[in-house]
């Protein structure tokens, strides 16, 4: 969370809520619930939203049965109610008390869920057994506008010093994706999303979901105003998406704000211009969520892009016909086997970036891949030396001519 997301006012004034707790049970998966989605997009502005997806839109995924816990709690003189599912993380926890009590998520401490500590955010509420406990929660209000944890504006600058490919560890992968918190967290955001659509889907097409950030662009000297977007697009940016876009339709989504990502694609001239490429509909860090990673016995906790929410409102696109461009893999970490590491982009004024070649491999990769039928055969961890296999004869070609 930025340090500035949310100001405490005073740190002399610490409130505490005696927390009871009760249980319900239902049924959570993505094909069963019949709520609408209400809440509007902020890119509004391009062109008329898709309706919202209801949750018979996904297909594949398994009926969990979730226990539900609610919590019953007074604070400041005021009695609350939250419920929190088993599968949830104590992270999750001190999000939904923040949004009813405002205190900030890093002021927040809840008592009496583990004897003689405090529980670590990544803590699964059914591993605490809360049931009976009498909790308190400590913690000083904050004087902003409550904000949603997974909606705070401008997260800090996204480095690469934690990454893991669970495509090499399948056990992992399949222990993500059918994780109960996951899968529920996949249905509540394709709910609330609405995908304002800026270039209508073409049929018969593929799907290419697109990063931003070092993946196509290296963002630092552009959103610092050092250098024009032109010097800092990753070289064959423009050719690349017009190779794509014979044989796919093509959506970016980035981990971040949608004020910084439309400057970006308008800089970029992405949209707006007059290039051979269009832009179907563009995501920005709104539908994502975080999970929790584990790397040399640390855990670590990192948002993932779902694609199953972009599948959810357009069921015509599956594992088999998608494929996901990143200079992270951890943001696939709920497809494994729909991404497609690429090397980050930076320092885009040095002579070795000048002459990066990866958006021009990458678009021989992609030509290959749409002759396949099914997409999830194929191992896109070897998608480079299939891309240096074409290139080396296209130039033998080239050199006969």
């Amino acid at each position: 969370m930025p340090d500035d997301a949310i100001q405490s006012t005073s740190a002399t004034h610490e409130t505490r809520a005696e927390v009871t707790i009760a249980s319900r049970e239902t049924t959570v998966g993505l094909e069963t619930s019949t709520e609408e989605a209400a809440l509007p997009s902020e890119t509004q502005q391009f062109a008329p939203s898709t309706p919202a997806a209801s949750d018979d839109d996904a297909s594949g995924a398994h009926l969990v049965a979730e226990t539900w816990i609610t919590l019953k709690f007074a604070w400041q003189g005021k009695d609350y109610t939250l419920e929190i599912a088993e599968s949830d993380c104590v992270y999750d926890l001190k999000g939904a008390l923040q949004r009813l009590t405002n205190v900030p998520l890093e002021r927040q401490k809840i008592l009496g869920l583990v004897k003689g500590k405090v529980a670590g955010d990544d803590v699964r509420i059914r591993d605490l057994q809360p049931i009976g406990k009498k909790l308190t929660l400590i913690g000083t209000p904050a004087g902003k506008e409550l904000k949603d944890p997974d909606e705070l504006d401008d997260l800090p600058e996204v480095l690469n010093d934690f990454d893991f490919d669970l495509a090499t560890n399948p056990v992992a992968a399949q222990a993500y994706i059918n994780d109960q918190r996951n899968i529920r967290k996949i249905k509540e955001t394709a709910r609330k999303l609405q995908i304002n659509v800026m270039n209508p889907l073409r049929e018969g097409k593929k799907l290419l979901v697109l990063d931003i950030d070092y993946t196509i662009l290296d963002t630092k000297p552009l959103t610092s105003g050092l250098l024009p977007a032109q010097e800092c697009a990753r070289p064959g940016l423009h050719e690349f998406l017009t190779l794509a876009y014979r044989d796919y339709d093509i959506v970016i989504w980035s981990q971040t704000s949608w004020s910084w990502l439309e400057l970006k694609l308008h800089e970029l001239g992405m949209v707006g211009g007059t290039q051979l490429y269009k832009i179907a509909f563009v995501l920005d860090k709104g539908p994502m969520f975080s999970v929790y990673s584990t790397r040399d016995g640390k855990t670590y906790k990192h948002a993932v892009k779902p694609l199953r929410v972009i599948w959810t409102h357009f069921p015509q696109f599956n594992a088999k016909n998608t494929i996901h461009i990143d200079d992270l893999s951890r943001n696939f970490a709920l497809n494994p086997g729909e991404g497609l590491k690429i090397s980050p982009f930076r320092d885009c004024h040095t002579a070795q970036s000048m002459a990066d070649k990866e958006l021009k491999l990458c678009g021989l990769y992609l030509d290959f891949l749409s002759n396949v039928a099914d997409f999830s055969t194929v191992d896109h961890t070897k998608w480079r030396t299939v891309a240096l296999a074409l290139n080396a004869v296209a130039n033998r070609r080239q050199t006969s001519s």
